[in-house]
């Protein structure tokens, strides 16, 4: 049987998917902004180019801040998964240790 939760697995999992995600979204930009300019740069008037650039421009940003939520998001999960299994790995609160001035009995002070 596995020590951690399958819980902490799979939340850590999401949490590097989405880093990774956060990390090639630039390049994926790149590539979405300069494709139909290599692709097709006659349909690509001067209008139609500043459509498409800022068309591109608002996805990024609806897609910069969805990013953003979820990796909060698994950020959150992820804490919460680890003081979880921190809270069950733990041994339990022991005893508190006896005060000496409240020993036995069979001595005076």
């Amino acid at each position: 049987m596995p020590e951690r939760p399958l819980f902490l697995e799979r939340a850590s999992f999401r949490r590097r998917r989405l880093g990774d995600a956060a990390r090639i979204l630039p390049v994926v930009a790149a590539i979405a902004a300069l494709a139909p300019v290599w692709w097709i740069p006659r349909q690509l008037s001067f209008a139609a180019g500043a459509g498409w650039l800022f068309g591109l421009w608002a996805v990024l940003i609806l897609a910069i801040w969805a990013l953003h939520r979820a990796l909060l998001r698994a950020e959150a999960a992820t804490l919460r998964a680890e003081s979880a299994v921190a809270e069950s790995l733990a041994p339990p609160a022991a005893a508190a240790p006896a005060r000496p001035d409240q020993g036995d009995d069979d001595h005076a002070l």
